[in-house]
């Protein structure tokens, strides 16, 4: 049965609606293990440890030295399961409370036992036939009696006695003594009830030791702090407990609106959930750039701090990112400070989310290292829609799409008479009917500017299964945003791959290299996938088999494209800027609707590669002063990369890093940042466990992070930044090395063997966007793809290749067109002028504008307007480069710089008239020099690259992309 989920939509097209909720269809065999990004759904069955953990005593201590009372000792607690490591900080009475609950529980279940029992001996006897069992229900609730089972006996589950009487009797004898008895005695007790698997997965052990069903979990990383807390900005959660913010009667004035939730920090988010052992998710702030926050004594970013309480029983704190602001109460003072240093350890500078990277985006740069990061492009649809249908029909947890226009009667494969089966709605269906999670995030057009009809979209998705979630955004009233859209092309399979690039899952994108004209009788384009945005755009949706063009009048409009793949670590950072994206809409749109759920990033190696694995044990981290500041890796010999990986130079840009936007104008002087890439200076996190800061020790989150770090196998690699360029005769050597192995035929004999799929080749990469707090939520613009282009035409030694769908950019000075990519150009042509070095800029963009009417029609306004500022930009007027590049070079200004489009040619029909049309060119791509790669969404215009208007996502990437310009080569020939 399907039905569609609900959506809180504004007053332009729907009506609130309440009540709706989806039960989760038990999903066939399947599907594997992995857990989906929505909430950790395990078998009712399930327990915390499936294996016994370890623990041992590091240190104890006292509060006063002169102290000799046992109950009062601190101990420090380190736990070891599985590659999960978490150290505790517990009182004697802590223990001792523990002991006696168990001991309790105990009791009651056997009380249990024995009244089943009894009820059974006088039902045999005939007696008390309806006696019933007497339960006291407070008890119970209390101490979660567990119901009987003959193989979980009570006896099986006996705390023993004895080994907790040496923790809480008096020592005599000197100081020194006393703590070592009670060290040794802990250390008796813990192995005791550590020692019953059983036991420690009772209710009460795990709350002791700070774990739940979340904990082990390695998709969302290392166990780092977890413990009950009050909130109160969480609607009412329907529990059967009685117990709101304070467990005590007499503290029943609290207000009713707080209730206890369990907080579960992981590096890179906080998230409640309604009970440890429950795994529905309550709420979770996830940690961001932001360089608003409060900064403490250091000049740190502070992710939460201590607030104070009107009333003096409360004890409060507050976490602040990601343009939001979350408040929390805890028992006492000692619990908020614990919390306050844990979550700020989490963000650690300079690795943590907090801090931007290179270019300014809040991803690092990956593959720096062995990770395991690799990529492949995709020339046209055909191609690129083949690989994600493939990756869809094996999708096992979880698919991730966000587009600006999806349409769900897409045909990913052609012809599409015998490949019914790849229809997008039908491939969503089948994984969804197979437990896979489906989450769909649209843009949500102005109707009355754009025909993509989001709206029919979405209920033809949830009319596929209830495990397809959809969510459209942005609310235009509400919201204010009318001119600026979501622009991404997303999509995300298990979190293992990922596609993106300037293909949306809609009509008219499905192309061959071929590019043809016509197709009648229709056998590759059917019904409105016939497309010529030029001619018209479709009027009605209702049957999207039926043609919108006349085949035997008009033609097709040729689509080119550029779609990669990504694999590894910077596929989980585009996942994670999706989550962002779908909480931040979630929020907006439908906070109360239990059918949508809020989402966890996966866990990956936030680390950036270039800081290497530390194996330091006492957490001491030195920056290490470099004056030629290069970056050095220094390997064992034992690691060797892959031929491919050697081939193919290293070309990283280092500045502008990061750069100053003001007014728009990068100007002549770049604000460099490479702070990021040093190690914290002269930095000792060593401090006494017997202070309260040692709760603050940042060396517990190396411990945690240890086995979730990526592992090359024992290899220390240390990396320093290089700023002089490779030896130009060794780039020389590399690239004649190169083309002599093409022409060997080891790697690829001929364009027409590459085709439309390049290798999936081992990268270095990383993860940019635009985003800005309409668009994702964040609390500052990111502009990391403009930066990047910036920097890169900067640092290009040989020549730019760039296709893009609009080319309008801006020289230094200009106050009409903000983002600098022209500037860039300019800048970098000027400078080979200067050199007598050659040097040349390629530019492919459409020939027209894909927007209906001819350019002197009267309702062609935007093909009008959108010459005009291209013209503006490659030719006419001061501020376009051609005229200042005569104005500095004269003539030899084409020498550098060179625009062109493409066109085909076809008949219609047999034996028809012959027509041409232009073959739009919609991908977003520059490569320089053969060696690095940026591909996305991103057109060249102030909409896509200055981050508070359209969002976008690109991949900036180093590996063989010569074979991206061999193929490209093809259509120049």
């Amino acid at each position: 049965m399907n039905r569609e989920q609900p959506e809180v939509e504004d007053e332009e097209e729907e009506d609130l609606h309440h009540g709706q909720r989806y039960v989760r269809m038990p999903p066939e065999p399947e599907p594997g293990p992995e857990a989906s990004s929505a909430s950790f759904r395990l078998p009712e069955s399930a327990r915390v440890f499936d294996e016994l953990p370890r623990a041992r005593i590091v240190a104890v201590s006292r509060p006063d030295a002169g102290d000799i009372t046992p109950m009062l000792l601190s101990y420090t607690v380190e736990v070891q399961y599985k590659q999960f490591r978490w150290l505790l900080y517990k009182k004697a009475s802590q223990v001792l409370y523990l002991h006696f609950t168990l001991k309790r529980r105990a009791f009651l279940e056997e009380f249990h036992e024995k009244q089943e029992q009894v009820k059974e001996w006088l039902q045999n006897l005939g007696l008390g036939e309806h006696m019933p069992v007497v339960h006291d229900d407070e008890e119970a609730d209390d101490v979660h009696v567990l119901p009987h089972h003959d193989d979980h006996s009570a006896k099986a589950r006996n705390v023993p006695s004895s080994a907790v009487l040496p923790v809480i009797r008096p020592a005599l004898g000197r100081q020194q003594s006393i703590s070592d008895r009670a060290k040794v005695a802990m250390q008796e007790y813990l192995n005791h009830f550590l020692g019953n698997l059983d036991i420690v997965n009772l209710r009460e052990v795990c709350k002791f030791l700070e774990v739940s069903l979340l904990s082990f979990l390695p998709e969302y990383g290392p166990k780092l702090k977890e413990d009950y807390v009050t909130v109160g900005h969480l609607p009412k959660i329907d529990t059967n407990s009685t117990e709101g913010c304070c467990s005590s009667s007499c503290f029943r004035f609290c207000s009713s609106s707080w209730q206890k939730v369990w907080a579960v920090l992981k590096p890179g988010f906080l998230a409640l959930l309604q009970d440890p052992f429950d795994p529905k998710l309550l709420d979770i702030i996830i940690f961001d750039v932001s360089h608003h926050l409060a900064r403490n004594g250091d000049g740190q970013i502070t992710l939460a701090k201590e607030i104070k309480e009107r009333n003096p029983l409360h004890f409060g704190f507050e976490v602040s990112s990601g343009g939001r602001t979350m408040k929390l109460r805890t028992r006492s003072s000692a619990k908020v400070k614990d919390w306050v240093a844990a979550i700020n350890a989490a963000r650690r500078l300079p690795e943590g989310w907090c801090h931007p990277h290179r270019f300014g985006s809040f991803a690092p740069p990956r593959g720096l290292t062995e990770d395991g990061s690799t990529v492949q492009w995709f020339i046209d649809g055909q191609s690129a829609f083949d690989a994600i249908a493939s990756s869809i029909e094996q999708a096992k947890s979880e698919i991730f799409i966000t587009d600006w226009w999806l349409c769900p009667e897409l045909y990913l494969r052609r012809p599409f008479q015998y490949h019914g089966s790849s229809r997008l709605d039908i491939l969503l269906e089948s994984r969804a009917k197979r437990g896979v999670q489906i989450y769909i995030l649209l843009y949500k057009e102005v109707s009355l500017a754009l025909k993509i009809n989001s709206m029919y979209s979405k209920q033809r998705l949830l009319n596929i299964h209830e495990n397809v979630k959809v969510l459209r955004y942005p609310d235009h009233f509400s919201t204010g945003i009318y001119l600026w859209s979501h622009h991404e092309k997303i999509v995300i399979v298990d979190n293992q791959v990922c596609y993106i690039g300037g293909l949306d899952l809609c009509f008219g994108r499905y192309d061959t290299p071929e590019h043809k004209v016509v197709d009648f009788p229709p056998s590759t384009w059917p019904g409105k996938d016939y497309y010529n945005p030029r001619e018209s755009e479709p009027n009605s949706w209702e049957d999207t088999m039926k043609d919108e063009l006349d085949r035997t009048k008009y033609p097709r409009m040729p689509w080119h494209d550029v779609q990669c793949a990504v694999y590894g670590p910077a596929c989980r950072d585009v996942a994670r800027h999706f989550v962002q994206r779908w909480n931040y809409a979630k929020r907006n749109k439908a906070p109360n609707e239990q059918a949508i759920p809020l989402l966890m990033p996966h866990h990956h190696m936030v680390i950036p590669h270039y800081m290497g694995n530390s194996k330091d044990t006492n957490c001491e981290t030195e920056s290490k002063q470099t004056q030629d500041k290069d970056i050095k890796v220094r390997r064992q010999s034992t690691l060797t990369a892959p031929a491919s990986y050697q081939d193919i130079p290293l070309l990283l840009p280092q500045e502008p890093d990061h750069l100053d936007l003001r007014n728009g104008d990068l100007g002549l002087k770049l604000d460099i940042n490479r702070g990021h890439l040093d190690h914290p200076s002269q930095t000792n996190f060593k401090q006494p466990l017997s202070n309260r800061k040692a709760k603050q020790d940042l060396c517990s989150q190396d411990l945690q992070m240890k086995g979730f770090v990526d592992n090359l196998g024992s290899p220390e690699v240390s990396v320093v930044i290089h700023h002089n360029n490779t030896s130009k005769a060794n780039v020389r050597h590399i690239d004649k090395e190169w083309w002599e192995t093409q022409e060997r035929g080891s790697q690829v004999a001929s364009v027409l063997d590459v085709g439309e799929v390049g290798p999936q080749a081992t990268c270095r990469c990383q993860v940019i966007r635009s985003v800005g707090p309409w668009s994702a939520g964040t609390t500052q613009i990111e502009g990391s793809i403009h930066n990047a282009y910036f920097s890169l035409i900067e640092k290009a030694e040989h020549f730019v290749y760039i296709e893009n769908q609009f080319f309008i950019s801006g020289l230094s000075g200009d106050d009409t067109i903000k983002n600098r990519v022209l500037e860039a150009l300019y800048r970098r042509i000027l400078r080979a002028e200067k050199e007598k070095r050659c040097f040349r800029v390629i530019i492919v963009i459409p020939l027209l504008p894909g927007f209906q009417g001819g350019i002197d029609d009267g309702g062609a306004a935007s093909v009008r307007a959108i010459m005009h500022w291209q013209y503006r930009t490659i030719c006419r007027g001061p501020n376009s480069i051609l005229k200042n590049l005569y104005d500095v070079v004269g003539s030899k200004a084409h020498d550098y710089i060179s625009f062109y489009g493409l066109r085909a040619h076809g008949r219609l029909g047999d034996g028809g008239p012959l027509v041409t049309n232009q073959i739009y060119v919609h991908s977003k791509l520059m490569i320089i020099d053969d060696r690095m790669t940026l591909i996305g969404s991103a057109n060249i215009n102030d909409r896509s690259l200055l981050g508070s208007r359209d969002s976008e996502v690109w991949l900036n990437y180093n590996s063989a992309c010569l074979y991206v310009c061999i193929l490209l080569k093809y259509y120049f020939e």
